[in-house]
């Protein structure tokens, strides 16, 4: 009888394999009854081709990303530093998981381009019967939340790296229809997301061409990189900033074969003030929110990420300091942040934002806000962030207000910086809805194999 006749519920001993009512209960309550269940360990053979490492041999090593999303190669290792000696080779085609994430959707199929690769005892590796099943349609089973729930009540552990264990993992079963019928699941699966993928990569087509239309609009160049630069270098002395050979070289580099190129320090009639931010007195419980290097992505702001500060403590900020309208923040330090720039728009107006971010207040009346973001934000102006980055001598980078007043770009008049600005702005909104469509495909794809083999 079910649970929700009486309160009790009755199991098979034929099917106990684990002393966990939450295992029992969840394996078997999730399925249509459409199907007949089927063991896993039934059609899945352990890989035992083990290897002993040697010191003088190159191996190429397996990782598995989480929630199914593919096994890749981890690297390539000489035998004489892989402490593990005794090793497993896996082939194509196999299926294979993590026994420490597998709990989160560590797994899938070994790929052609990792025939021969090693992993430790921590990864199962099983051989599949294709007879009974198709190795795409296990993975897509695999792949849906109902399972991964399934696969969670079969891991041990106090800790959020919870190792499978093999035998219950095994003992899971899953509706397995006819071949014909898994085909045809796999197939409308694969249908799907060769349209999404087609819309990511008109996604990425975009975003290049976005850059090519700048470039030749503007009259400039992929910016090579100054280390790359060789040779007589000639620069006018009336363009002739400061006497420093990487930005003499670098302003040649950065040239407009249509416009002037300047920068802030030459013209600083374009710009009403760049702020840098406070160092704030952060709040543990909800408090005032304050902008940081997290926040400022490409363009765009993600409040989400920002932090609370004691109210009181903002209160003392001037004015004039906190965020307007078409305001760009840029990133001011930061591994791997720094240099992105980002505009502010109605909804982060009167916002603070700490040490590490910039506050550019151009004068709209002759520069477009956007129009330099977008330029900033591209190859040319991350070319020249990386020069500074290049040109410290210490391992603590910093943008700040000296360099960013000395970026190069080129000046076309007003209104064409509006035209570029909003032809961009459309790109990027294309993009966007793109890449929204096309992860809703990849969802309805998944939510599709669900609502075949699942009980909703």
């Amino acid at each position: 009888m079910t649970a929700l006749a009486s309160g009790i519920d009755f199991v098979s001993f034929n099917d106990l394999v684990n002393w966990s009512v939450r295992y029992l209960r969840e394996s078997r309550s999730r399925y249509k009854n459409t199907f007949s269940l089927i063991r896993i360990g039934d059609f899945l053979i352990r890989n035992r081709n083990i290897i002993e490492i040697q010191d003088d041999v190159l191996y190429t090593r397996v990782t598995i990303r989480l929630y199914t999303k593919g096994v890749l190669k981890r690297d390539e290792e000489w035998g004489r530093n892989i402490g593990t000696k005794r090793q497993f080779v896996v082939s194509p085609g196999q299926f294979i998981l993590s026994k420490i994430d597998a709990r989160n959707g560590a797994f899938g199929l070994v790929p052609p381009n990792l025939d021969g690769s090693v992993t430790t005892a921590d990864f199962l590796s099983y051989d599949v019967d294709t007879s009974r099943i198709n190795p795409e349609f296990l993975t897509l089973v695999s792949s849906t939340k109902e399972f991964l729930a399934i696969c969670q009540s079969s891991s041990s552990g106090t800790t959020g790296r919870q190792r499978v264990d093999e035998s219950q993992f095994l003992n899971i079963k899953i509706p397995l229809p006819s071949l014909a019928e898994q085909d045809r699941i796999v197939a409308a699966y694969n249908a799907r997301i060769t349209e999404a993928k087609r819309l990511e990569e008109q996604a990425k087509g975009l975003e290049e061409g976005i850059e090519e239309y700048l470039f030749e609009i503007l009259g400039i160049g992929v910016p090579s990189t100054l280390s790359a630069i060789k040779g007589l270098q000639f620069t006018s002395f009336q363009t002739l900033s400061e006497w420093s050979v990487n930005r003499i070289i670098g302003q040649n580099s950065f040239a407009s074969s249509i416009y002037s190129v300047v920068n802030f320090d030459q013209r600083q009639d374009l710009i009403n003030n760049i702020f840098r931010g406070k160092s704030p007195v952060y709040e543990s419980s909800k408090g005032a929110k304050i902008i940081n290097q997290k926040c400022v992505r490409w363009n765009v702001i993600a409040l989400e990420y920002a932090k609370d500060v004691k109210a009181e403590w903002l209160a003392n900020v001037e004015n004039e300091v906190l965020t307007k309208a078409c305001d760009i923040l840029i990133n001011s330090t930061g591994d791997g942040t720094i240099g992105r720039a980002a505009i502010v728009t109605e909804k982060e107006i009167g916002l603070l934002y700490d040490s590490h971010v910039l506050c550019l207040r151009l004068k709209s009346e002759s520069v477009d806000p956007r129009y330099f973001m977008y330029l900033f934000n591209s190859r040319y102006g991350q070319a020249q962030v990386d020069s500074i980055k290049s040109a410290q001598s210490t391992k603590q980078t910093e943008l700040g207000i000296g360099n960013l007043m000395k970026i190069f770009f080129p000046l076309p008049e007003l209104t064409l910086q509006k035209e570029i600005a909003l032809n961009i702005s459309a790109w990027h909104k294309s993009i966007k809805t793109y890449l929204r469509n096309a992860e809703k495909i990849r969802q309805q794809a998944i939510e599709e194999i669900e609502s075949e083999l699942f009980a909703s």
